[in-house]
């Protein structure tokens, strides 16, 4: 990338507007320009509308300090100032379409960590490592809306990572999965700030995050699916069933899964064998956030652990441990990703690269 990418965060203030300040500062190929939060918060520099709410370990990084905040909903704003969004607005489903939209219609190229466009049928929702063709929607999806440079595209729910990742690496190698029961643990920071009070975690497990099981089991069909006749067909060949619980863990989302394969069964050592080799596309095209090991194994028999493994490649590796066979289907095992890095601001930056790379986003 010659020259980087003037761009904007709007939700800049969040939990996850702050991840994506923290892993922007230095970034190659994408320059923060551009913040926007709540009317509350417009018109103030970026560190007053943060202070006594600023949920990253180190310091508020010295190049937005002085960035003065603007009001999301006022578009023009951001006109001139940036072409990429990132969008991590906390707003109901229907304001999120309609913000995301207007900024796509000014010519904007939207990459959102938001869940309200995630079904649409053109509008790619994405793995990188797994369904990076379906940026190849976008046309189609400026042709419908009436757009000619911005477009919308948006990342999966912060939990399926973890099994995703492994899950294609079986898949690419021609192993045929039919069938997969899983339990997530995911960790606190995926319900926001302040989330669950403590008075429901110390002690305790929640066996009920609304609407993740759902999101876990469908958005696994639209990643794994192709695009026909202008929108994208969902893969309903693999049947999903989920367990989704809340965990007193600050950061990192743990699933325990069981897969059954249908034909050709591979060994434990032809599993191991898939998941260290994988390798795709953001890795080939060197895109800066992409780990250099998708998938790392650990052999101990108590990993992976969230305090150990989550920061593994920076946050973007998936962890994988536990690789047993299954008394009820073939197999089980453990993984492990970052939710607010690889499940949010970090799967949305790589994103972001992704579509740079292949001449989406515009200078």
């Amino acid at each position: 990338m010659n020259q980087r990418i003037n761009t904007g965060i709007i939700g800049a203030t969040g939990m996850v507007g702050q991840m994506f300040i923290n892993l922007l500062e230095n970034h190659p190929w994408f320059n923060v320009t551009y913040l926007a939060a709540s009317e509350s918060s417009a018109g103030k520099s970026y560190e007053e509308a943060v202070r006594g709410r600023w949920h990253i370990s180190s310091e508020v990084p010295g190049y937005v300090r002085n960035l003065m905040v603007e009001d999301a909903s006022k578009v023009e704003k951001a006109m001139g100032k940036c072409s990429l969004i990132f969008c991590a607005v906390s707003l109901g489903k229907e304001e999120v379409k309609a913000m995301e939209s207007l900024y796509a219609s000014k010519g904007f190229a939207v990459v959102s960590a938001n869940s309200a466009f995630r079904l649409a049928p053109d509008v790619p929702m994405l793995i990188p490592e797994i369904n990076h063709e379906h940026i190849n929607i976008i046309p189609t999806q400026q042709k419908n809306n009436g757009w000619t440079k911005g477009f919308i595209a948006v990342k999966p729910n912060c939990s399926i990572q973890s099994y995703m990742i492994p899950l294609h690496a079986l898949i690419v190698k021609g192993y045929k999965i039919k069938q997969m029961v899983l339990t997530t643990l995911q960790g606190l920071s995926g319900a926001g700030y302040p989330g669950p009070s403590a008075y429901d975690l110390v002690d305790n497990i929640i066996p009920l995050i609304k609407g993740e099981e759902e999101k876990s089991e469908i958005e696994p069909q639209k990643i794994l699916g192709a695009i026909k006749d202008g929108k994208i067909e969902y893969d309903t060949s693999i049947q999903f069933s989920a367990h989704c619980t809340r965990v007193p863990v600050i950061d990192g989302h743990t699933v325990c899964a069981s897969i059954s394969f249908e034909g050709k069964k591979p060994s434990e050592k032809e599993i191991l064998d898939c998941w260290k080799n994988y390798h795709s596309v953001p890795v080939e095209l060197g895109l800066p956030s992409a780990p250099e090991q998708t998938i790392i194994y650990r052999n101990e028999p108590d990993r992976p652990q969230p305090r150990k493994d989550r920061d593994s490649g920076k946050g973007m590796a998936v962890t994988v441990g536990r690789l047993r066979t299954c008394n009820v289907f073939d197999y089980r095992f453990v993984g492990l990703s970052h939710n607010t890095i690889r499940g949010a601001a970090g799967g949305a930056i790589l994103m972001a690269e992704l579509l740079a790379a292949k001449g989406f986003i515009n200078k």
